[in-house]
């Protein structure tokens, strides 16, 4: 689904900021931006198009590293432009000696404020060193499983470019690196699955360490190209391992669990990629299918009796293995972020495969994640397809990002969520939120849907303003450089103004300004986050006092009457998202799993607005014979027996048939002539929702039930319970109930009401 974000791929909860830090905490949203570093294009430009710059930028005099921008005041006569952020003067060089108020470049156009740098290679340097996959593949799988994953690294081998380098490991009781580049005789290298490995010992073992290099010359065995093979050249030999490739061959003991080793897998593959050459685009896609029960990021033991570790276990501090785990992730994090290398997770079992703990290592590294029952779901199966696509249905990976950003003088950078890692260069606010403590971050791997939540701390000089040198505007530049997929850098440059508004300003002013979809996302990002690193925190309570906070600051009521409250239309549906919100699989870990809480979290944490929106609130649509698709309320009330409905929850897709159409299908009228139209009908549900599907990474699961079917439970889940068993009086023919306890949104929206004219 297209973001409606602005011209620049930008979305701020406020458009319009206070001056003070007191009249912004008064506010009670934070002051964020949710941005697309390299959005493919400026929907403000005049052909569509982000204009790509074959030179380098233009930037403010040190230490301002402010670039050229549409927000600059330019003196053409003198040749000289004023930077918004430091108010300092600039003149242009030479090669802008022609620019006049009639002929400028386009870094300077108004409707150009995002564009895009082509940074030209130095004559003589060396090509971009091509990108580099390493497949990473669990064994310990039962036969039907592994033939699903050979197959699906098999299409993927022959959708890879033919210059790309591809390396393979495998693991189970133990790690296998395979050297590819002896075609002669199969050769592996074995590492113990129990013990904890170095990246200087993986060198060691594998002859690629300096000592092994210096015993050959730096020639022959030790060269890396023993591990790392283009595609073209090893495809053969790969799809020949992989027809040799067989089950975990050690003996399992009963009631024990296999030995599968998946953190000295990994360390195994991050080794052979620290040999890679400097600026090399690096993946590590790892294929995981159970627990690691052994070594170093173990999530549970290889005894049967130890269940897996559940949310009330982790809330008690009675998961074992879980810190010990997560600390393995975070080190072997460092050291992808500091290859630049990425890490993507393919998890596919019916039990837990420690998801949770490697959340770190993926979202640091800027990796994908996606969750399936089986390599042989389409979850899985279309999702893993996708990644290596070219053309329309291509993802635009891309490598070695650095995301920069600059405020005016009095915005401070709290910190980011998102797929990112803080390089903790000086700067940034006192307060941290997620990866903060700086003004520059590392993406090692992003595309182009790629999404970060940026929020700030408005901290102006306690000096007062002389009069006549207020600035109307704020300023924030993002400049992000990154390598694109075919290998070129980039610099992708954004700047934002936004307007300040006094303090004596009245509410209204900041409410016109109030991005309602934007902050609900905000809210829900920050309150996971709060869950995550803070004990004891209790997020329906959090949720529900920020929202009386809000409808207070920006409600119009009479003391204790709710039935004179009514909210600003900049407010209007925000309490509606926040009751969505508190149901959401976000805050409501009941009856999900901690690996799936943190894969829904990842997921919310990258998506842009409109996709993260969708999974806070899902969306509806209605199909019947009497009028075309049409939206419809999230509500159990819209359950009808003579309609189809189309639930979008992003995770998946529900097409669920009222118990009338249910009826006529399965007694096959769409199979008569006369009954073309109710064909039609059942037909279209199945077409919008390939489009949604079609659109979508990872892909969603696709469900179609029936009412008072056992699936129905997909979309009964997600509707406001306006009709429950509690509050049933005279059911409508045909309508449906919802069996729970929770209020209905009339409910909710009436305690609000009550409590908030009393606050």
């Amino acid at each position: 689904m297209a973001d409606t974000a602005g011209s620049d791929g930008v979305r701020c909860t406020f458009d319009v900021w206070p001056r003070t830090k007191i009249e912004a905490s008064k506010c009670v949203v934070p002051f964020a931006a949710v941005i697309s570093p390299i959005a493919s294009s400026s929907s403000s430009a005049a052909a569509g198009d982000l204009p790509v710059l074959p030179y380098l930028p233009l930037r403010c005099k040190p230490p301002c590293p402010a670039i050229l921008n549409p927000h600059c005041r330019v003196d053409f006569s003198a040749k000289i432009w004023i930077c918004p952020f430091c108010f300092g003067r600039n003149h242009f060089p030479q090669h802008y000696s022609a620019i006049s108020e009639s002929s400028f470049p386009a870094e300077l156009f108004p409707q150009y404020t995002s564009v895009e740098y082509f940074l030209p290679v130095h004559p003589g340097s060396p090509p971009p060193p091509p990108p580099v996959f390493v497949f990473v593949l669990d064994t310990c799988l039962i036969e039907e499983e592994l033939g699903f994953v050979k197959s699906a690294v098999r299409r993927a081998l022959g959708l890879i470019p033919e210059h790309a380098l591809v390396g393979f490991v495998s693991f189970g009781t133990q790690a296998h690196a395979h050297e590819l580049g002896f075609t002669d005789l199969s050769k592996v290298y074995v590492f113990r699955g129990d013990k904890e490995v170095t990246k200087d010992q993986v060198l060691e073992q594998l002859g690629l360490s300096v000592s092994a290099r210096a015993k050959v010359g730096g020639m022959g065995v030790s060269r890396v190209d023993r591990f790392l093979l283009p595609a073209s050249d090893c495809e053969f030999t790969l799809n020949a391992l992989l027809d040799e490739l067989e089950m975990d061959q050690w003996p399992v003991e009963a009631g024990n669990r296999v030995s599968r080793c998946t953190g000295v897998a990994l360390s195994v593959a991050a080794g052979i990629l620290s040999a890679c050459t400097q600026g090399t685009g690096a993946r590590i896609i790892a294929l995981v299918g159970g627990p690691c029960t052994v070594g170093p990021g173990m999530i549970v033991s290889k005894d049967l009796s130890e269940p897996v570790r559940s949310h009330k276990d982790l809330d008690k501090d009675a998961a074992p293995h879980f810190h010990k785990a997560v600390k393995f992730y975070e080190n072997l994090a460092k050291q992808l972020v500091t290859q630049g290398h990425v890490l993507d997770l393919f998890a596919s079992a019916l039990d837990q495969v420690g998801v949770a703990e490697m959340k770190v290592i993926v979202e640091r590294t800027g990796g994908l994640v996606v969750l399936a029952e089986s390599f042989g779901h389409p979850v899985f199966k279309d999702s893993f397809k996708r990644v290596f696509e070219d053309g329309e249905q291509s993802l635009g990976l891309s490598f070695n990002g650095t995301l920069d950003i600059h405020c005016s003088k009095d915005i401070k950078i709290q910190g980011i969520i998102g797929p990112c890692t803080s390089l903790e260069k000086k700067g940034g606010a006192d307060t941290v939120i997620g990866q903060g403590n700086t003004t520059s971050w590392k993406l090692c791997g992003l595309d182009r849907s790629t999404c970060l939540t940026v929020f700030f701390d408005i901290s102006p000089n306690e000096r007062p303003n002389q009069p006549g040198l207020a600035n109307e505007n704020l300023y924030i530049q993002f400049a992000t450089s990154y390598q694109n997929p075919e290998g070129q850098m980039r610099l992708h440059v954004t700047t934002i103004a936004r307007r300040w508004v006094n303090n004596t300003a009245s509410s209204e002013e900041l409410a016109e300004g109030f991005d309602q979809e934007t902050a609900a996302v905000v809210m829900a990002r920050y309150t996971s986050l709060k869950m995550e690193t803070e004990e004891e925190f209790d997020a329906t309570r959090y949720l529900d006092r920020s929202l009386i906070r809000i409808c207070s600051k920006f409600g119009d009521y009479r003391k204790d009457d709710p039935a004179s409250f009514t909210l600003n239309p900049s407010f209007s549906i925000f309490p509606q998202f926040m009751f969505n919100l508190r149901r959401s699989q976000f805050i409501q870990v009941f009856n999900n799993s901690p690996d799936e809480t943190a894969y829904f979290r990842m997921l919310l944490n990258r998506e842009n607005v409109t996709n993260s929106l969708v999974m806070i609130q899902p969306s509806l649509i209605s199909y019947s014979f009497n009028s075309p698709p049409v939206p419809t309320l999230l509500d159990v009330a819209s359950i009808q027996v003579d309609r189809i409905l189309l639930l979008d929850a992003y995770f998946s897709v529900v097409i669920f048939h009222g118990l009338t159409i249910a009826q006529w299908r399965n007694m096959g009228y769409q199979n008569q002539p006369e009954h073309q139209a109710f064909a039609q009908l059942l037909q279209a549900p199945h077409e919008d929702s390939q489009m949604i599907i079609k659109d979508r990474f990872p892909v969603p699961r696709l469900v179609v039930c029936d009412q008072h079917g056992s699936q129905a439970r997909f979309l009964l889940a997600k509707l406001n319970p306006s009709v429950s068993y509690n509050s049933a009086t005279d059911l409508a023919p045909g309508s449906d109930i919802i069996f729970t306890d929770d209020v209905s949104l009339q409910v909710f929206i009436e305690h609000l009401q009550r409590l908030v004219v009393q606050s």
